[in-house]
Order: C-alpha cells, then sequence, then structure tokens
C-alpha cells in the first residue's frame, strides 16, 4: 500500500514543480537562445563560461566560424573591403586560436578539435547559400552576431573565469574583439 501511494504521490510532485513559473521572464533572442533568468540557475547568459572546458569549447567555436565564414567571404564577395576584412580575420582568430591553446597547454589543459555550435553552422549555411547581391549584409550581419558573442564570451571568462591562464588570454582576446567590431561599424552597407 506505500509503495503504491508513493508511485502515485511522486509523478504529481514532479508535475506540480514543472508547472511552476520562473521569478523572471525568460526569453529567447533572434538566435533561439535563452536568455533572462530564473530563480532555480539565476542569470542565464549564452556567452558565460566560467569553466575552462566550455570557455575553450565557445572559444574555438567562434574562431572557426570567424574562419570558415571569412574564408567564404574570400570565395564570394566582390568587395574589396569586405575582402580585407575576411583576411584579417581568419588571420586573427587563427592567432587566438592559438593563444587559447598556449594558455590551455600552460595549464595543463587538453584542447579538443573545435565544433561549430547549432547556431554558428546555421550562420555558416546562410553565408555559403547567400547569392552575390545580398552576400555582403549576409555577411556582415553574421559577423556582427559572432563578434557581439564572442565580445561576451571573452569579457566574462577574463572577469570570473576559473583559470589563470586562460583569464589572461580571454583579457586580451576581447581587447582583440573590440577592434574587429569597431572594423565592423566601419564598413559599407550597401
Amino acid at each position: 500500500m506505500k509503495r503504491m501511494s508513493l508511485t502515485l504521490i511522486a509523478p504529481a510532485l514532479a508535475l506540480t514543480a514543472c508547472q511552476q513559473q520562473p521569478a523572471e521572464p525568460v526569453a529567447s533572442n533572434e538566435m533561439g537562445t535563452m536568455t533572462g533568468s530564473n530563480s532555480m540557475t539565476g542569470p542565464v547568459d549564452p556567452g558565460a563560461a566560467t569553466d575552462a572546458a566550455g570557455y575553450i569549447a565557445k572559444a574555438g567555436a567562434g574562431d572557426l566560424f570567424e574562419i570558415e565564414s571569412s574564408q567564404v567571404a574570400l570565395d564570394k564577395s566582390k568587395n574589396q573591403k569586405v575582402r580585407e576584412f575576411a583576411r584579417m580575420m581568419i588571420d586573427q582568430h587563427r592567432k587566438s586560436t592559438a593563444r587559447v591553446k598556449a594558455a590551455a597547454g600552460e595549464a595543463g589543459l587538453a584542447v579538443p578539435p573545435p565544433q561549430l555550435m547549432p547556431d554558428q553552422k546555421m550562420m555558416l549555411e546562410e553565408i555559403k547559400a547567400a547569392d552575390a547581391d545580398a552576400f555582403d549584409d549576409i555577411y556582415l550581419k553574421h559577423q556582427k552576431t559572432a563578434h557581439d558573442a564572442a565580445l561576451a564570451l571573452h569579457e566574462g571568462y577574463a572577469e570570473s573565469g576559473d583559470t589563470p591562464a586562460l583569464r589572461q588570454a580571454a583579457a586580451e582576446i576581447a581587447q582583440v574583439v573590440r577592434q574587429h567590431i569597431a572594423h565592423l561599424a566601419d564598413m559599407p552597407a550597401s
């Protein structure tokens, strides 16, 4: 009898807990990433990574997106300023990847091969599929989105990351990302 009543009570309690509303609203940004906060976990920040493994993975994915999307730009863009920006992205994001790897090595951490996140895969596919007339606008729009996320990631880790060598690398990389954002602001709109 006790076993049967526990079997009925446990699912009811779980259902009641699932129906409770969060203390603050949780919304979805334009990339479909959850933002806002809730009472169980605090702020939900898509760029936040305070553990070394999370930071390494997100930084690697960001650099990979910048490099791959910029290689497409070199193939498809006819605008010389966009092409120069793409070359700079390839060069500087290779350097930031090397900087993160060096800092991880200094801390005795392994660096797995980077993998794009789902939103980065979607943006890369949009860039690849863009026709000649829309290419530069789509590429630059996604560059802005990616750099905003990268800045949040690197600044956040520099402030509260768990590995000193990576925190220093994140602070250095954040300065470079700020420069990229400034370059993007100067890019011609079509």
